[in-house]
């Protein structure tokens, strides 16, 4: 069984160097272009799959390099 880390939006901001309205604003496009968070709680604590910012990130790589991802 793979176990993902949860990452709170001041984690993603780091690790992506994006801020909080960049954040939202690419989860709100169609498609999104930012990977949407997960509810934790049950309440109002969300947070990112660590898994799938890494997969956003390894995409603008590919990007830069002109590769497909």
């Amino acid at each position: 069984m793979h176990v993902d880390t949860f990452l709170r939006l001041d984690d993603v901001k780091k690790a992506t160097g994006l801020g909080r309205s960049t954040i939202y604003r690419l989860m709100a496009e169609t498609p999104p272009r930012f990977p949407k968070p997960v509810n934790i709680n049950g309440g109002t604590a969300i947070a990112w799959l660590g898994s799938e910012v890494a997969a956003w990130q390894q995409d603008r790589i590919a990007e830069r390099d002109g590769k497909a991802a």
